[in-house]
């Protein structure tokens, strides 16, 4: 079970952190990821990271702004965005894995479970 957190109302240029806390038992494998959906778009990939390894991967779109890291201690991810923009205004959803090959960490479908979504809008 994933429950994400820490979206908000907040201009361009600010910074935000976003959190997921999960419930479950963590393996060597597991993969968390960041995924964010804005309005009338599909549900795109944001970040990932590896969870025994550290080993993260952006978008594009993210790179050098955001940054994903993890506390195995208290089984929580973050998102620190950076440098927000108008166009990173979406929902931010937080999603975990197993076994989940680099070449699939970009794809929604190698994830099996998904944290409810949390609202980050980035005015102007």
């Amino acid at each position: 079970q994933l429950q994400a957190s820490g979206g908000g109302l907040v201009q361009a240029g600010d910074s935000l952190r976003l959190s997921c806390a999960t419930s479950g038992r963590t393996s060597s494998s597991f993969v968390m990821g960041w995924f964010r959906q804005a309005p009338g778009k599909e549900r795109d990939f944001v970040a990932a990271i590896k969870w025994s390894s550290r080993i993260t991967k952006y978008a594009d779109s993210v790179k050098g702004r955001f940054a994903i890291f993890r506390d195995s201690a208290n089984q929580m991810a973050y998102l620190q965005m950076n440098s927000l923009r108008p166009e990173d205004t979406a929902v931010y959803y937080c999603a975990a894995g197993n076994g989940i090959i680099q070449s699939s960490i970009q794809s929604r479908d190698a994830y099996n479970y998904w944290g409810q979504g949390t609202l980050v809008t980035v005015s102007s």
